[in-house]
C-alpha cells in the first residue's frame, strides 16, 4: 500500500512540475502571435547578438535561428554578446530604454544559464 501511495505522490509532483513550467517556444512562434503571450509566461532560448545595459538593467537581443527578439532585463543585468541563454517572461508590445524604443519585447522574469 505504501508503494502505491508513493508512486501516486511522485506522479502528482511530476505533473505539477510539468504544468507549472512555461513551455519553451521558438521566437518565430512568439513573433507570429505576440498578443497570445502577453498574459502567459513563455521561455525562449538562443544566442545573445546585441546587448545594452547600465546599473543592472538593460536590453539584449536573442537569436534562436528562427528569429530575433529583444529581452528587457529590469534587475538581472544583461549577458554579453555570444552568450547562450534562456529567458522566461511575458511579451510586452513596446518598451523604451535609454531613449530608444523596442517593439515586441520579452520582459524577463527569470534567466536560465
Amino acid at each position: 500500500m505504501n508503494r502505491k501511495l508513493a508512486t501516486v505522490f511522485v506522479l502528482s509532483l511530476s505533473l505539477l512540475a510539468i504544468l507549472g513550467c512555461p513551455q519553451r517556444k521558438s521566437i518565430a512562434e512568439v513573433q507570429r502571435d505576440p498578443a497570445h503571450y502577453m498574459n502567459n509566461d513563455v521561455t525562449i532560448a538562443g544566442t545573445v547578438t546585441r546587448s545594452f545595459g547600465a546599473l543592472g538593467t538593460g536590453v539584449y537581443e536573442i537569436d534562436d535561428g528562427t528569429g530575433k527578439i529583444w529581452v528587457f532585463a529590469e534587475s538581472t543585468g544583461v549577458p554579453s554578446k555570444g552568450a547562450r541563454v534562456a529567458s522566461t517572461g511575458r511579451i510586452t508590445p513596446t518598451i523604451s530604454f535609454a531613449g530608444q524604443s523596442y517593439a515586441t519585447v520579452l520582459r524577463e522574469r527569470v534567466r536560465h544559464h
